[in-house]
């Protein structure tokens, strides 16, 4: 029996003007998508609790069938796997973003869509400049990530912490506010803004900022302090369901919560986290990943990024490419292996209204080996409310999913 999951980051959305009152996933092409429907069932599923933040750390988690109440500790945290970044009992990670703050307002929280080979020089910097310093306790350590995506880890040299009851804001959540509202705050606050604040000038004398505005890119103007957490205890997955995992994804965060539940990580070459994403390529990979695997999951980025900027027609071409080169292959594929189950679903809800991460369910379309078809005929949120099948908290759909 094979098990495949691919998950549109961020595709539930409600509908847009721009689409003609349409939601992106009514509004786009999916002949495979709506094949998966017809031969199986559509439903929603609620993946995130309304005491944690909508976002893809605890959605993820939640869509892989762990309760985040039980196990989530942040977002960083889960990053840090994927990194190979070891946290010893004491220590704590946070999030990193380099982001493009020239007025106090956040106009953006990737500066620029920042590559890799640009980012890691400032975050190294970073690293010469405040690495290796004591702060409350602790050692400062930035390791570089993907992109505008980093690591900041603060390595305890005891037990105690400046951090526990802190709060921060997501980046990608306040486009366009004024960033002194949502500054660290509480236990910890006094430790990361400083660390923020002293970053500005860090980055604003770095050659690659120097040359990225000479060029009329956007610099990276500070690093952000977000998600912070120590590191999770998670349940392998082949322990809790039996099965052999693998992940493929662009995003740290995603391949980390993989990496931490025991699944093999697989890179695609092409694979970048965002619009231009070698969508092929994925689809490739997966096919291959069948052969070795109960389970292969498929993760892509595009769809979110699409609505953080705003981009209504991007967010629906990011979902046809999903529909032609990931799920079509797919479907293709798995009749060769025997019995199979697919499974369709995004992590979390991401407007184009409101460029931000949403509460709410979010629509599913699984089939296969023993999954009897419903009425529906569509792969949507209309279709998936009007079946009446519902699976809140969203962690126990992966359950159903597995069970024959």
């Amino acid at each position: 029996m094979k098990y495949v999951i691919v998950i549109p980051d961020g595709c539930a959305d409600e509908p847009v003007a721009e689409l003609g009152g349409l939601t992106p996933l009514q509004a786009a092409r999916l002949p495979n998508m709506d094949r998966v429907a017809r031969a199986g069932v559509v439903g929603l599923s609620n993946n995130v609790p309304p005491s944690l933040t909508p976002a893809s750390d605890v959605a993820t988690l939640s869509l892989f069938g762990y309760d985040p109440l039980k196990v989530y500790t942040g977002r960083a945290p889960l990053e840090t796997a994927a990194m190979g970044i070891h946290l010893g009992p004491n220590d704590w990670a946070i999030r990193c973003n380099l982001v493009h703050v020239p007025d106090g307002h956040m106009r953006d929280f990737t500066a620029g869509h920042i590559s890799s080979e640009d980012g890691g020089p400032l975050i190294r910097a970073m690293q010469a400049e405040l690495g290796g310093k004591e702060v409350a306790g602790g050692v400062l350590e930035f390791h570089p990530g993907v992109q505008y995506r980093n690591i900041l880890v603060w390595r305890g040299k005891s037990a105690a912490s400046p951090f526990v009851g802190m709060k921060t804001q997501a980046p990608h959540d306040i486009p366009d506010r004024a960033v002194a509202d949502y500054l660290p705050s509480g236990p910890g606050g006094d430790v990361l803004n400083p660390i923020m604040e002293a970053s500005k000038a860090v980055l604003a004398k770095h050659p690659v900022n120097q040359r990225r505005v000479a060029e009329g890119k956007k610099p990276a103007t500070q690093v952000w302090l977000w998600g912070q957490g120590k590191a999770p205890q998670v349940e392998p997955f082949r322990e809790t369901y039996g099965k052999a995992g693998a992940i493929i994804s662009a995003v740290d965060l995603v391949r980390g919560v993989g990496v931490l539940i025991g699944w093999r990580r697989i890179d695609v070459p092409g694979a970048t986290g965002y619009l231009d994403t070698n969508y092929a390529n994925k689809g490739k990979y997966a096919v291959e990943a069948l052969s070795a695997f109960d389970l292969v999951c498929v993760h892509v980025e595009a769809p979110d990024e699409a609505s953080h900027e705003g981009k209504a027609h991007e967010k629906v071409r990011s979902l046809e490419q999903i529909d032609e080169h990931i799920v079509g292959p797919l479907l293709d594929a798995l009749p060769r292996h025997g019995d199979y189950r697919i499974l369709v679903e995004p992590d979390h809800r991401t407007t184009i209204k409101t460029r931000a991460h949403a509460y709410g369910a979010v629509a599913f379309a699984a089939a296969g080996a023993g999954i009897l078809p419903d009425a529906a005929a569509t792969y949507d949120e209309v279709a998936a409310a009007s079946t009446g099948l519902s699976f809140d908290p969203g962690w126990h759909l992966m359950k159903w999913f597995l069970t024959r």
